[in-house]
Order: structure tokens, then C-alpha cells, then sequence
């Protein structure tokens, strides 16, 4: 087995901000409708709604995960970006409680299955040591990224979100996950991780996390009483095969984690996070209104 080492990060991937943005998405969130996606898409409001109920606990999963390595970390720009990642994903972790709240009071199981996705988590790190739940997180930010990637970069993909309030918490998650999307892999590859754990793990959570989300998309439909009011099902079910989220070099991205000289910046994003940055946050950003401070 391979261990890889790094004493620094190479110059290409130092000097990279991973700024905390204090945000609050809560009050746009009281008056959005039930089936938000889209044209009122039925099934892909209640991915975005099992994706959203997994998040909180998954973010604090990722926080823990790295947070056991900060103090094995010498390189002083990962340890400074290990700092940011830590604050985004908590900020992260917040605001999709809030989304989850709103999507409970629409029916949807949110708090159900955040309640699952915690008792699953802990239960992993009761049995599995500390670098496995690393590599997890390595490879679920990789998952985050290439589906934050395909938002930012594809103006149908954002319509396909439809709600301009769930649109906004979106494209704010995705940019941050866009900027720290290295941190978790450059840390592993630090303290030691090996090649065979990083890709055996990856196939291991592509199997979970692909199945886990198919499962419980579909038991939310099916528990969704509009889903058996004429055509609405057969209306959703049409748009899946155009969905921009199933194109072949989205999974061809996913898959490329696999080839053993990989980094998560081989993807360069460096243009999409400037193009995002100054509409989100930039003089005339559209969500200055939201932040509350920065850290």
C-alpha cells in the first residue's frame, strides 16, 4: 500500500481562501412551497428535500473527521484552511437545519431522516477508526463538489432547483464547497492515508450514497399524497433521463477519483469561484443581504 506524506502544499494549491461567511437563509425560507423545484417537479423536489436532510449531520460527520487531525497538520496554509473548511461546514450545517425545519412543516421527512443520518454516522465512527471516517469524508466532498460543480457551471441545473430561495442557499453551499473541496483529501494525504483505503472507500460510499439517496427519494414520493393525483408522477419521471445532474461526464468526474495520481484541483474551478464570488458576495452581490458577519 502507498502512504503519502506531504510536509507543504504545492504552491498551485497554497494561498487558497476558505473564507467563513456568516449567512442566514432562515426568513426567505417561511414562505417556500411545497414542490419548489422546477415547475413544481415533483420528484426533484423531494431529492433536493432528501439531499437537504442528510447534510446537518453529514457536515458535522466531515467536521469531526478532519478536526481529529488539526493538530498532525504542520503545513500552516492547510492549517489555515482546515480552519475555514471547519467554519463553512458548520455554517453549512446550520442553514440546512433551517431549510429542514421548513421542509418538516411541508410534509416532507426531513427531521426523520436527519434523526437516521445521525444514528448512522455515529454508529460508523463507533466501529471504524479515525482514517476510514476520513477517507469517507474525502470522498463525499468529492461527491459535493462535482454536483456543486454542475450548479454553478450550468444555467438549466439551476433551473431545474426552481425556488429562488432554495436556489440561494444552494449556490452559496456549492461555491463554499467548490472552495474547500481539496481540504479534506489534502489532509488525509498528510497524516498518511493510503491509495488502496482512499479508493476502496470511495466505491464503498458510491454504492451507499447513490443507493441511500435513491431510497429515500423514493419513499418520500410514494408518502407524498400529491404523487398519486394524475400525471404528476409521469410528468417528473419524463424530466429525469435531461436531468443536467445525470450527464456521462458527471459520472465520469465522480469515477476519476479513482485513478491513483488524482487531486480534487486536477478539476480547475478557479474561474467559476471568481465568476461566483462577485455575484454572490461581490459589491452588488445578491446575497450580501443574508450575512450577518465573517469570520
Amino acid at each position: 500500500m502507498t502512504t503519502v506524506t506531504p510536509t507543504t502544499l504545492p504552491a498551485a494549491r497554497s494561498h487558497r481562501p476558505v473564507p467563513t461567511r456568516r449567512i442566514s437563509f432562515e426568513a426567505s425560507l417561511q414562505n417556500l412551497p411545497k414542490h419548489f423545484a422546477g415547475e413544481g417537479d415533483l420528484i426533484m423536489s423531494h431529492l433536493v428535500a432528501s439531499m437537504s436532510s442528510v447534510f446537518p449531520d453529514g457536515e458535522d460527520f466531515f467536521v469531526r473527521s478532519v478536526r481529529h487531525y488539526r493538530d498532525q497538520i504542520t503545513d500552516p496554509e492547510l492549517k489555515e484552511q482546515v480552519r475555514g473548511f471547519i467554519g463553512q461546514e458548520a455554517m453549512h450545517g446550520r442553514e440546512h437545519r433551517a431549510l429542514n425545519d421548513r421542509l418538516d412543516q411541508l410534509g416532507y421527512p426531513a427531521k426523520r431522516i436527519e434523526r437516521f443520518t445521525r444514528w448512522g454516522l455515529r454508529t460508523r465512527e463507533r466501529f471504524l477508526p479515525p482514517a476510514s471516517n476520513l477517507a469517507s469524508t474525502a470522498a463525499l466532498e468529492h461527491y459535493t463538489a462535482t454536483l456543486a460543480e454542475v450548479l454553478l457551471s450550468d444555467p438549466e441545473a439551476r433551473r431545474e432547483v426552481g425556488s429562488p430561495e432554495v436556489l440561494e442557499l444552494l449556490l452559496w453551499h456549492a461555491l463554499e464547497e467548490c472552495e474547500h473541496k481539496a481540504v479534506a483529501f489534502d489532509v488525509y494525504r498528510a497524516v498518511g492515508g493510503t491509495e488502496r483505503m482512499r479508493v476502496v472507500t470511495m466505491n464503498v460510499t458510491t454504492i451507499g450514497f447513490i443507493g441511500g439517496m435513491t431510497i429515500q427519494a423514493v419513499l418520500s414520493v410514494l408518502a407524498d399524497r400529491d404523487t398519486y393525483r394524475r400525471g404528476n408522477l409521469l410528468r417528473s419521471l419524463r424530466r429525469i433521463p435531461r436531468s443536467p445532474f445525470l450527464r456521462r461526464w458527471v459520472w465520469r468526474r465522480l469515477r476519476d477519483y479513482n485513478r491513483p495520481d488524482f487531486h480534487p484541483d486536477d478539476h480547475d474551478t478557479d474561474a467559476l469561484l471568481e465568476q461566483w464570488r462577485t455575484d454572490l458576495f461581490g459589491a452588488d452581490g445578491r446575497l450580501n443581504d443574508k450575512l450577518t458577519g465573517a469570520a
